[in-house]
Order: structure tokens, then sequence, then C-alpha cells
């Protein structure tokens, strides 16, 4: 497995993984698909994006973690293809974007997970982050009532 900084030309799979993340349903806030052109914007080049990682398996992208800045903080979002969750590519890609938010002066990171995502709010916490607020009432735009949880990992 290779991690490295996600450039442009990713964007056409991190889009995939993402709607196929997306379509399954049950792990991500996210309801509808991302353009091409939205995960670029998003999540690699625009001006709030400030950490962009890719996980490669064979050079296919097989997972990304992006880290943008969200009313005043900065929010990661981890995505890895739902088949080979659980393997060691979500570390992989938390260890650079880390040692990449770390060189920018960021102090701490949230990660902002559905209640009911069990898979995701295991990883975040074998990462390190631990809880500091919840969205009991936080409902998708169908009205389903799924949660939120709010964690933290300090940076420094």
């Amino acid at each position: 497995m290779i991690i490295r900084a996600a450039t442009p030309a990713d964007a056409f799979a991190m889009a995939q993984v993402l709607n196929r993340i997306i379509a399954l349903g049950g792990t991500t806030a996210h309801e509808t698909a991302k353009s091409v052109q939205q995960v670029l914007d998003d999540y690699i080049t625009g001006p709030d994006v400030l950490s962009c990682v890719v996980a490669l398996d064979e050079d296919q992208v097989i997972g990304w973690q992006s880290v943008g800045r969200w009313q005043d903080e900065a929010h990661i979002g981890t995505f890895v293809t739902p088949d080979i969750q659980a393997r060691g590519a979500g570390a992989a890609m938390f260890a650079l974007t880390c040692d990449t938010v770390q060189k920018a002066g960021v102090p701490y990171l949230i990660a902002s997970i559905r209640a009911d995502n069990e898979p995701g709010l295991r990883y975040y916490a074998r990462m390190g982050f631990v809880d500091f607020a919840s969205e009991p009432h936080f409902a998708l735009s169908t009205g389903q009532i799924v949660g939120r949880i709010h964690r933290r990992f300090d940076v420094v």
C-alpha cells in the first residue's frame, strides 16, 4: 500500500470511492453523489483544504482522507472502499495527515461522525479521537434521525 498526497488526477477515483460509500448508505452523512469537480474543489484543491491524502493498492485509489477548514476549525473526513475497511489504510493515511497538518500549525482535528456509524466511531477512537459533543437529534434530509458524535484529536 502506498500513502501519498492527493493530486487533481486522483479526483475521479476519489469520487468513485466516496460515491460507492454514499450509495451503500449508513456510514456517511453525505446523501448525494459528488461530481469529480466537487471532490476536486472540496477535498483536494479548494481554499479551505489543509490536507488530502490517498491510499493506493496497485496504483488504484482504495481510500482517501481530507482535512478542511469549516466553521474556523479543521475537520477530517476518511473514506475507504467498503470491502477493505479495517485493514490499515485509514491508520496509514492518518499518519501522513497528522504530519501534514502539524507542519501547517493545525492544533487539533474534529471528526463529526454519524452516531449509527459504528465502523467510523471505532476508527476514530483507535486513532485517539475523544468525544467532546453530540447531536442526538441530527437527521438526514429524509428526516431519519441518526445522531452525530463530535470527536477531537490534539495534533500537538
